[in-house]
């Protein structure tokens, strides 16, 4: 139980820097629109990255490194459709909606028991989005089912490449990829906007949303298998709920409360039962050298903090403990 339970910390720790990141980059909207957040966000998290991990030509194979360029495509799709999402519905109902994605994979792949879980986190997800009333945008809920199709992408890209790169590699070349797609796509209608604030502010938010979040996906998708971490995901609805409410202003009603009772119940049914054995990079595996296996360590070391009902306040403390200090 001990890399289930260490895999589904890192999940949550992710979470919670999600659903924050994505919440202070609402306030960006108004200068630089959806777009244009996710340009700068992936644009620095893609720098930070090379920075940190200095990937290594002779860390990937040629499948390998088809498959962390195929996840930058993905992770700039998914990230530039959610924010669109955010801009036009509430936050807690596109993140339901975009739970679609992993929760299909969990559905999928799930065998036995398991696929009890992903049934019970439907029944949350369709009490949170409430789409009997149909009072939703339309293009919103386009822009959430497709960021809801590159979510399940995401998943399965991010452990196959978590299970054939060591370290952090393979996110190090993915989230460079994610940068230079989102600054095609948007970098040009951000010319005349930025200014030094919005760039610190990308930065800061670069940081929080995905540097810290992806990270520790990738690491926990060495430790859960794809339908444990997809139905641990149903927790995310319910932060975003929460956080949406807290920060926005954004107030459920009664049955968007009820679908968070469900939602955890199933995250903690998939958190039980979702363990996969831990890829070893240390013994030999590709690019397994001291400096990824640091890293590597710096963040079990922030999921273990997290477990030990710590508050979420070790996101803050990244700087100080993370993998500036394993270099």
């Amino acid at each position: 139980m001990t890399a289930t339970r260490t895999g589904a910390g890192m999940a949550l720790v992710s979470m919670f820097c999600v659903q924050l990141g994505i919440a202070a980059s609402v306030g960006l909207f108004d200068d630089v629109g959806s777009d244009g957040a996710a340009c700068l966000r992936l644009a620095f998290a893609g720098l930070i990255l090379l920075a940190i991990v200095r990937p290594r030509p002779g860390a990937f194979s040629r499948s390998s490194l088809a498959a962390a360029i195929a996840l930058g495509a993905v992770t700039a799709a998914m990230t530039m459709c959610f924010l669109a999402a955010v801009d036009r519905i509430p936050m807690g109902t596109a993140s339901a909606l975009e739970f679609l994605g992993p929760l299909g994979v969990a559905v999928l792949r799930g065998r036995g028991t398991t696929k009890a879980w992903p049934a019970v986190a439907a029944i949350g997800v369709l009490l949170l989005t409430e789409p009997w009333r149909g009072a939703l945008d339309p293009a919103g809920v386009a822009f959430a089912l497709a960021a809801a199709v590159t979510w399940a992408l995401y998943i399965v890209l991010t452990q196959r490449v978590g299970d054939e790169v060591a370290g952090l590699q393979g996110l190090a070349i993915s989230m460079p990829v994610a940068g230079v797609v989102a600054t095609v796509v948007a970098g040009p209608s951000l010319v005349g906007d930025l200014t030094l604030e919005l760039l610190l502010a990308g930065v800061g938010l670069a940081i929080l949303l995905p540097v810290i979040p992806f990270a520790l996906e990738m690491l926990a998708l060495r430790r859960l298998t794809a339908t444990a971490f997809g139905t641990l995901m149903s927790l995310e609805p319910a932060l975003a709920l929460l956080i949406g409410l807290i920060v926005l202003g954004q107030a459920p009603g009664l049955l968007p409360v009820t679908g968070i009772a469900f939602v955890v119940v199933a995250g903690i049914g998939a958190e039980r039962s979702g363990a996969r054995p831990v890829v070893d990079h240390d013994a030999g595996a590709t690019g397994g050298d001291a400096h990824t296996v640091a890293i590597d360590k710096t963040l079990e070391r922030l999921a273990a903090a997290a477990r030990s009902d710590q508050d979420v306040a070790t996101c803050g403390r990244w700087r100080s403990s993370g993998p500036y200090e394993a270099l």
